[in-house]
């Protein structure tokens, strides 16, 4: 396959010191995959969840014949890896039918072997409860599945692996399948139908390494914290984008009811933090939009208001912000840090032009550069958009972004090369 390549020179929007030269980034545009068939990683890369693998070498993908529909249970995608030594070769290693057009499988490298090891979810074909995967890209001809957390009971799959590896937090997939469609596996087993608030499901924690999990905060625990706040009946409750700090010992989640769309009944959209043993659980004081992402020091980059804003969790205080509106016209769009905390991007929706653009920002001296727009076409909203989930490579100098093919036919995988002048 041929890369379209397109180098784009943009002169950041900060004004230099008189005796310095205007400072420009060389932004190189990478197809890298291309239809009939739908490429895609699925997810936002916070918290270090970054596509390649240690070595750079491999690039983790969904595969898929369609785009048209959410998927179910004989709707498999592919899982493949793209290798980045090879002019981006695609090689369909495994498959998996836990997956959709949002999220994708919950692909995470393992940071105890993040070379040749990572992450998926799965569901049993004949018993539809759901299962997180690790798989070792090494073992035989194509790889091979070394463990399956499987969990008869509570049936559960990864949505968020420590980032220093040894555990992975679990969620029913099946529950969020029935309260919010677009970030759930559709028709997957449920042992929680039913029930508004169950006291055996809720939040979980998984060690990778002998198997045994525990519940870290049920559902019915959260609603009683919940009514103190939403005093009139609190309904049925998921949990989602649930995050490990980078230092590990601190987990954010959002707590949500209300957003399958019946009744007329407020959402519920709490965000909480705890600590990684489940102790010390809080609601944050203030509600921080989109999808936040984890800084160092106990401090979370979200929205409030029209602002992209730094929040600390220990104070429960606003204690700064990035940028301004004019250059984050969509604070809450999908952001992510860069491994090494020098970079921020904001990926952002607009809709009128049916572009996903990216914004690219320094912390350190508030230089920053505006991506071209990347086609999205008549997916921006619904369970079937596509998100502009950027997704930082371990050096902090490539984000991987998803985007239509030229004929506007497929969802491909681009790559923004970053370099300073």
């Amino acid at each position: 396959m041929k890369s379209l390549v397109m180098l784009l020179l943009i002169t950041a929007f900060t004004l230099p010191a008189k005796s310095e030269e205007p400072r420009q980034i060389a932004v190189r545009s990478q197809k890298i995959t291309s239809g009939p068939m739908n490429h895609f990683f699925g997810y936002i890369g916070h918290v270090q969840n970054i596509p390649w693998s240690e070595d750079g070498r491999y690039i983790l993908a969904l595969r898929s014949s369609f785009q048209d529909h959410m998927p179910g249970p004989n709707d498999p995608a592919d899982i493949v890896l793209i290798d980045t030594k090879k002019n981006y070769l695609v090689k369909k290693i495994d498959q998996t039918t836990a997956w959709n057009p949002q999220q994708g499988t919950m692909f995470y490298w393992n940071p105890v072997s993040p070379k040749t090891q990572f992450f998926f979810n799965d569901r049993d074909k004949k018993t539809g409860k759901v299962f997180c995967v690790l798989f070792d890209i090494t073992k035989g001809e194509n790889g091979k599945r070394l463990k399956e957390y499987r969990y008869q009971d509570t049936p559960i799959g990864n949505s968020g692996v420590a980032q220093k590896g040894g555990h992975f937090l679990g969620i029913n997939y099946a529950r969020m399948a029935r309260l919010r469609p677009v970030t759930g596996y559709k028709g997957t087993h449920d042992w929680t139908i039913g029930q508004k608030h169950p006291q055996d499901d809720g939040l979980f924690k998984v060690n990778t390494n002998d198997r045994t999990k525990s519940l870290l905060i049920s559902f019915n625990d959260l609603a009683r914290i919940l009514k103190q706040k939403y005093k009139d009946e609190i309904p049925s409750l998921f949990i989602n984008h649930t995050l490990w700090n980078r230092e590990d010992d601190r987990i954010f989640f959002f707590a949500r009811g209300g957003w399958n769309g019946t009744g007329n009944r407020k959402k519920i959209n709490q965000a909480f933090v705890m600590n990684s043993d489940g102790s010390k659980l809080k609601p944050l004081s203030k509600h921080i939009g989109g999808h936040p992402e984890w800084s160092h020091g106990g401090k979370m980059i979200g929205r409030i208001g029209k602002d992209q804003v730094i929040f600390d969790t220990n104070s429960q205080r606003v204690i700064g912000s990035i940028g301004t509106p004019s250059i984050f016209p969509d604070p809450e769009g999908d952001i992510a840090l860069s491994p090494n905390g020098k970079w921020f991007v904001n990926g952002f929706k607009d809709k009128k032009k049916r572009k996903n653009y990216y914004v690219i920002y320094n912390l350190k001296d508030g230089f920053h550069v505006r991506s071209k727009g990347f086609d999205i076409g008549k997916w921006t909203s619904g369970d079937l958009r596509q998100d502009p989930s950027p997704c930082w490579n371990r050096d902090s100098n490539k984000i991987l972004v998803p985007g239509l093919s030229d004929n506007g036919k497929s969802r491909q995988l681009f790559i923004l090369d970053i370099k300073l002048n």
